[in-house]
């Protein structure tokens, strides 16, 4: 990316990310809630044994984290937004080249998004005071959040499969699709 592209660059501040978390934690939790209860209806109508009540803690606290995990990496790669970053304005992206995130990318932001938030949230006091508005979670990552409208038109990610690619013209008389019932 050239300099004037990166200096023209709109980047998203602390607060506006940090409403945008709680959109998303609203919505996480809210989704869990509902399946938690529909779960305990379930358990409810079958004679389960007292003594599993750890291991059914355990197994949901497993799979709340999953669920976690799994929302926001596939929101991050691939439009860049959660929900709650669509509703406030952000998008995160690549820092090199303002792609969109590959799925391992995303999921190692969500790991550096735990380690930053680990020491008292100390990893997010960088946003403040960094040019590119990163905390550390964005530099052990690679990544920057960004106004949507400075989306690349080229993403990373998902790659370009054979549907998207023009075809070649067959000439007349060989027309493919909606284009052969007009002949």
């Amino acid at each position: 990316m050239n300099a004037v592209a990166e200096r023209e660059r709109r980047y998203v501040g602390l607060a506006t990310r940090a409403i945008a978390f709680a959109i998303d934690a609203l919505l996480i939790d809210v989704v869990a809630v509902v399946v938690a209860a529909l779960a305990a209806l379930g358990l409810s109508l079958l004679s389960v044994d007292d003594s599993l009540d750890g291991a059914l803690v355990a197994i949901a606290g497993v799979l709340f984290v999953i669920w976690s995990v799994a929302y926001f990496v596939t929101f991050w790669s691939t439009t860049g937004q959660t929900p709650g970053s669509r509703v406030m304005g952000a998008r995160v992206c690549r820092a090199a080249d303002g792609a969109t995130l590959r799925p391992r990318v995303a999921a190692a932001r969500v790991v550096c998004l735990v380690l930053a938030a680990l020491p008292a949230c100390a990893g997010f006091l960088p946003i403040l005071i960094d040019p590119r508005r990163r905390g550390l979670h964005d530099m052990l990552a690679g990544t920057v959040v960004v106004d949507p409208a400075e989306r690349v038109d080229t993403p990373a990610w998902p790659p370009r499969t054979a549907l998207e690619t023009p075809r070649p013209a067959l000439g007349p008389g060989f027309a493919r699709g909606p284009e052969r019932e007009r002949q």
